[in-house]
């Protein structure tokens, strides 16, 4: 729905704005950051129940 909304002049201002605010060289680093949250979130709501379990296997040895 969002997406929608967006032009291809909206995109290209907004990849201008990226490049002039974090330069050409941090680009890489925070889409790889990006990619890796988003997979992290993936596997995690793929499986919550095994997310919990873990999280509570964690807190259990540290108590």
């Amino acid at each position: 729905m969002i997406l929608g909304m967006f032009g291809p002049w909206q995109v290209i201002l907004i990849v201008v704005l990226a490049l002039l605010l974090f330069g050409g060289k941090k680009i890489p680093e925070l889409m790889k950051g990006l990619g890796k949250g988003v997979k992290e979130f993936k596997d995690a709501s793929a499986n919550p129940e095994e997310e919990t379990k873990a999280v509570s296997s964690e807190e259990e040895k540290k108590s």
